[in-house]
């Protein structure tokens, strides 16, 4: 038996909720966006990421702000109706929903690619219903996972970081601070980096679960968010100094060609676990936001209310984080995606467009309307700045979600 309707349980505490940022933002990131970002930008690599890090300081500060207010599921797609109406939440939460639900996908392929070339889609579908069934268990038992996966992931990469700075093939000329990609490559590189940094979204989207959430919340989305720009710097200054720009930026497994370089070939294969675990957490994050999102929208009638039913025993939007799993693990057996890094980063810049504007209501006085205009700002350039397909296919998905609204209050008003 299920109850529509019900509250999730609130047993997150702050340890719990910097973990789940961390789980969604390091590793996958690092793994899958540096090696576009340096054939955008060249030597402004580390430029790119320092764009990448304020825009997301931003974005994290409004949401955390808006977060405390209503630390209901659902983060933006909230923010967004509650503060500038209906369709510009709804807006958000299409833009997230559909964005991620591709980037589940892409990392459970990155997981298959990983852990066995050769059948990565059977992978891919088998870490899909896995964590599905750990989702499915409870938040709680989602965070003890995360928590192990964050472990692991921050021990290779701390390998990655030593072996590479300390090995006779590290040049600090390598690091060289000008852009040879030129402005343009330097803002499309913080656009694709943008990937990386975008999982503190998951502390908001989970605000329903969280103890004391006006506490909780805007501790745990700025300390996540520190300590994964001081986890990018280190790799991104650690792989630049063996592999300069070029060699970064035409590396198939960027972090696995470093310690390569570096003279310690034992620690591919470790690398390579790493990415696979990376990838694991990122995709249990990922599916933990998208279901509490789906939740939310579907409350208020924008999709399907019977995935707004929340399991009696275990707390969880059960039907929801099951049917999120089902059109995975059907993306990850049928199609190759793991190229949409741009498309993710063009609607998760759409979403957090939505909050920065809706933090902009939240007072009148120009200090604290400052940092929600840079943000709203930096997500728009950043946006137009992708690659063209990238702008194409994010633009594309947003004029479907409209038309979509459209058609459901023209339905809704007969």
């Amino acid at each position: 038996m299920s109850l529509s309707g019900a509250e999730l349980r609130r047993t997150l505490g702050v340890g719990d909720a910097v973990v789940i940022g961390l789980g969604s933002m390091v590793g996958a990131g690092i793994f899958a966006a540096l090696g576009p970002a340096a054939r955008a930008a060249g030597s402004g690599l580390l430029l790119g990421l320092a764009l990448a890090a304020v825009v997301a300081y931003c974005n994290a500060t409004s949401s955390a702000r808006l977060a405390a207010l209503y630390p209901a599921s659902g983060g933006t797609y909230v923010y967004g109706r509650e503060r500038l109406g209906e369709f510009w939440g709804y807006l958000a939460g299409w833009s997230f929903v559909v964005g991620k639900t591709a980037s589940c996908a892409a990392m459970a392929l990155t997981v298959g690619a990983y852990v066995w070339p050769g059948q990565a889609h059977a992978v891919a579908v088998a870490a899909v219903v896995a964590l599905t069934a750990v989702n499915y268990g409870g938040i709680q038992k989602s965070a003890w996972v995360t928590r192990a996966i964050v472990a692991i992931v921050l021990a290779v990469l701390a390998s990655v970081v030593v072996v590479c700075l300390g090995s006779g093939a590290s040049d600090a000329g390598r690091l060289d601070a000008g852009a040879s990609g030129g402005a343009d490559g330097v803002l499309q590189a913080a656009g694709l980096l943008f990937f990386a940094f975008a999982g503190y979204a998951r502390i908001a989207t989970l605000g329903e679960e969280v103890r004391d959430p006006a506490r909780t919340i805007p501790r745990a989305i700025p300390l996540a968010l520190g300590i994964t720009l001081v986890v990018y710097a280190c790799v991104s200054v650690a792989v630049l100094s063996v592999l300069g720009a070029g060699g970064l930026g035409h590396a198939e497994a960027p972090l696995a060609d470093a310690v390569r370089a570096a003279g310690v070939p034992g620690l591919v294969p470790v690398v390579r676990v790493g990415a696979a675990v990376a990838a694991l957490g990122s995709l249990l994050a990922l599916i933990l936001g998208v279901s509490r999102t789906t939740l939310a929208m579907a409350r208020d009638g924008h999709l399907p209310s019977a995935l707004a039913v929340v399991h009696p025993r275990f707390q969880v939007p059960h039907r929801a984080e099951l049917a999120v799993g089902v059109v995975v693990a059907v993306l990850a057996a049928t199609v190759d995606v793991r190229g949409a890094i741009g498309f993710s980063s063009f609607g998760v810049l759409a979403y957090y467009a939505v909050a920065n504007a809706s933090a902009w209501t939240l007072g009148s006085a120009p200090a604290a309307r400052v940092v929600p205009a840079v943000g709203l700002l930096g997500c728009v350039v950043l946006a137009f700045a992708l690659p063209a397909a990238s702008v194409v296919a994010g633009a594309g998905v947003l004029v479907l979600g409209v038309i979509a609204y459209g058609v459901r209050r023209g339905i809704a008003g007969r």
